[in-house]
């Protein structure tokens, strides 16, 4: 129990992790991708704005066209605030390599300049912009280039922006984000497996003192139990039995059988049960197991069916393979409705790899919701799990958690599931 919460405390916490990696990975990323084309299509505007050239940028950021004249009566010249094209200097017009396309009204092309480009030739120019003005884009990526439309005066204008430096750049931040998101989340996984004992160690500690507590309540217990039975037995010896010795002794039955499951529980859930493993028939176990309560199902006037295939072998705790099976079968004797049906089967999984055991039995009205909790200590659904009338059914809620710790300690499943009028577990036995 105590390794499957540190394993379980493990996945989670690193699927918690792998789930923030990606987060962070990805939205570096994708800014990342953001601003980069961001920063591609400003400078395709202030091309397309200009009329297919970079402006000049003066010392302080400013963009003109022309000149400026400091004579008195000259206008000021025409400029830009900074903050619209920060990140552009005097460099980036030598630094950007682009082409530009022109058309007229009619989408003919007129003239192309691929002065400040060396990668592609005017026919190629040509090509580009016929592929982009017959597909009716204004922007987007063809080959290696980013492009913007544009239009003037005289019809349309297409600038071409060699992108294979940001695409370069673009893959390589993303393999290194990758790389050290990988390397920090399989060093942040050691450390949550070397520190998870840590981690876990109140509930550790808290397991181990609950256990310890049913093993030290249980034998103090046994003494007064054997006392007041020895009590019962010189008052019934003195005088005849009645109805109040009859009611101590069955009540001392009745806790002699829980304590036995509690302690039985206990030993169970550790972390090495103490069993037995070997090769052994396993059709044999079951059947001897579950036909003693044939006669118990007819007294109670229910039918017990074994449909059990033979000559399979298993690998395991036999003493603890009869115990499954009898727990499950009076569960079922116990749980059946009234006339009903209990089924026991034993047979070899599709995949050849399981010995499957299903005991079923008839339920018109199942437990509603999570039919899980049906294996947790003293849960007790009598009212929807059985309508037989005038039936004590005497149990004590841990039959079921036996029955699961005994099939874990074998490193199996169990499961129960309700369908068709019948309440059916199958422990899966690997």
């Amino acid at each position: 129990m105590i390794k499957r919460l540190q394993r379980k405390f493990v996945v989670i916490a690193a699927v918690c992790l792998l789930i923030v990696e990606f987060t962070i990975i990805g939205g570096i990323n994708g800014v990342n991708i953001y601003q980069t084309n961001k920063n591609a299509d400003d400078l395709l505007n202030i091309i397309i704005e200009n009329d297919g050239r970079f402006p000049e940028f003066d010392p302080k950021g400013m963009k003109h066209d022309k000149p400026q004249d400091n004579s008195d009566s000259a206008s000021p010249p025409e400029s830009k605030k900074p903050d619209k094209h920060r990140g552009f200097n005097e460099e980036t017009k030598y630094q950007t390599r682009y082409f530009v396309v022109y058309a007229d009204s009619n989408g003919e092309i007129t003239k192309v300049d691929t002065g400040h480009v060396a990668a592609v030739s005017s026919s190629q120019a040509i090509e580009y912009g016929k592929s982009v003005l017959d597909s009716g884009k204004t922007s987007g990526t063809s080959g290696n280039y980013r492009y913007k439309t544009g239009d003037t005066d005289k019809g349309k204008i297409i600038v071409f922006m060699d992108c294979r430096s940001d695409s370069a750049t673009k893959n390589r931040f993303l393999l290194v984000s990758c790389a050290i998101g990988a390397a920090g989340y399989i060093l942040v996984c050691l450390l949550i497996i070397i520190f998870s004992k840590r981690a876990i160690r109140p509930v550790v500690e808290s397991f181990e003192k609950q256990k310890q507590f049913i093993t030290d309540a249980g034998h103090e217990i046994k003494t007064p139990l054997a006392i007041i039975s020895a009590n019962t037995e010189v008052l019934e010896m003195v005088s005849e039995p009645n109805q109040w010795t009859v009611s101590i002794k069955n009540q001392i039955t009745r806790l002699n059988g829980l304590l036995k499951e509690l302690l039985s529980l206990a030993k169970m859930e550790e972390e090495k049960p103490a069993l037995t493993m070997a090769d052994f028939n396993i059709s044999d176990a079951v059947y001897d197991a579950a036909s003693p309560f044939t006669t118990l199902a007819e007294t109670k006037g229910k039918k017990l069916t074994i449909d059990v295939a033979n000559g399979l072998s298993y690998h395991g705790d036999e003493g603890a393979i009869r115990q499954l099976v009898s727990i499950l079968t009076e569960n079922a004797v116990k749980y059946a409705d009234e006339d009903g049906e209990i089924i026991v089967k034993l047979f070899t999984s599709h995949n050849g790899k399981e010995t499957d055991l299903e005991v079923s039995n008839t339920c018109k009205e199942p437990p509603q919701g999570d039919l899980t909790k049906l294996f947790d200590r003293f849960y007790s659904d009598d009212s929807s799990r059985s309508r037989s009338k005038g039936e004590k059914k005497g149990g004590y809620g841990i039959g079921l958690s036996i029955a699961q710790a005994i099939v874990r300690s074998h490193k199996s499943k169990i499961s129960c599931k309700a369908e068709n009028g019948m309440m059916i577990f199958t422990a899966q036995l690997k």
